[in-house]
């Protein structure tokens, strides 16, 4: 599989694997003919696959230059995003300017953002160089960034016009980084598909020792499942593309109390899943066998299941309240009902929530 569409009519675009094209400049030049001039991002971890992906573009015909930020999670800011601003201004973008995203989430949600609100919206393109932003964030068009008060409280929907993949960077992926990427992974076999998530169970020493046939496969899968999503609702409206945040209120309270930064934002969601599918168990909606599968998965892959004995409940509820997917205050969990299908589910009672978080160890 050499291209994965994404089907969103005058926003359709493609997810190209090495195979499509010749290189990343041969891609870009495609997907985005109207553009001429470019601004690469990336940060200081990324900046050698940068300068490949300038090279590449410098040889399409692209004219433009790089700015590389500060690494972290903390980079995901009103701040950093003001910085982007001003080296658009610098270089006198137009709107057919190309902003190039070269990292993980964190760089293709800041300069995602600062694409999509830069003149009213400039083309995008996404170079995902780690696991979970290849499998996720680079794929869909959120873009975003973090409030002290809540993590990706200011944002857009603006989608890429595409994405590149070249799963040959993750070979230099810190083991932490790629690990992390796996809980997304997993997330997609318990909400969409079963026989992937089989496959996962079946291929963990391989996908642990980064074989590339396999690496590819899953990532190639997890593009396809997310593609199927989004294309039934692309902006969330409708409740399908809920299902894609799956572990992710108990996770982003996790990451919000815990400090950003503190713990990886997949490391966060593995241990949200866990607590989602605990909560969905003890309303009755799951036996105890949907739970234990995910947690040998997620084990084996050496991820965190439980939040951190400091973090207070109460403090973690709040985080909660606060998350998108709430209203009026109101929690709302996607909650597993069988293995390979989640729900959106409204009104979930804080007494149930907070049971789920002190049996885990929360304080």
């Amino acid at each position: 599989m050499n291209t994965v569409r994404v089907n969103l009519g005058p926003r359709a675009y493609d997810i190209a694997f090495p195979g499509a094209f010749p290189d990343v400049g041969a891609f870009a030049r495609h997907a985005a003919p109207k553009s001429a001039t470019v601004l690469v991002v990336a940060d200081e971890n990324t900046e050698p696959h940068a300068d490949a992906v300038l090279a590449s573009l410098k040889a399409s015909g692209f004219r433009g230059g790089m700015v590389v930020v500060q690494a972290g999670e903390e980079t995901k800011s009103i701040h950093w995003a003001a910085e982007l601003y001003d080296e658009l201004a610098e270089m006198t973008a137009d709107r057919n300017t190309l902003v190039v995203a070269v990292g993980g989430g964190v760089i293709g949600d800041l300069a995602g953002f600062a694409a999509a609100t830069y003149n009213r919206g400039l083309p995008l393109l996404m170079v995902p160089t780690t696991l979970l932003a290849m499998v996720d964030s680079s794929v869909g068009g959120k873009v975003g960034i973090n409030h002290a008060l809540g993590k990706n409280l200011i944002g857009a929907f603006h989608q890429p016009v595409g994405v590149w993949i070249d799963p040959a960077v993750l070979g230099t992926l810190p083991d932490r980084e790629y690990r992390s990427g796996l809980a997304e992974v997993v997330k997609y076999g318990v909400i969409l598909d079963p026989a992937f998530l089989a496959y996962l169970e079946a291929n963990i020493a391989a996908i642990l020792a980064r074989e590339p046939a396999v690496v590819q496969h899953v990532v190639a899968e997890c593009c396809r499942l997310k593609a199927v999503v989004v294309e039934q609702d692309e902006r969330e409206e409708t409740g399908i593309r809920a299902m894609l945040n799956y572990g992710h209120t108990f996770a982003h309270a996790f990451e919000s109390i815990g400090g950003y930064g503190n713990w990886l934002h997949g490391e966060a969601v593995s241990a949200g899943m866990v607590c989602a599918s605990k909560l969905a168990e003890n309303l009755g909606r799951i036996p105890t066998e949907i739970t234990a599968r995910q947690v040998a998965l997620l084990t084996a892959f050496t991820l965190p299941l439980a939040p951190l004995p400091t973090w207070p409940a109460d403090e973690l509820i709040e985080a909660m309240r606060r998350d998108k997917k709430s209203i009026a205050g109101q929690l709302r969990f996607v909650l597993p009902t069988r293995m390979g299908h989640v729900e959106l589910v409204d009104g979930v009672p804080e007494s149930a929530v907070r049971e789920v978080l002190l049996a885990a160890g929360a304080a």
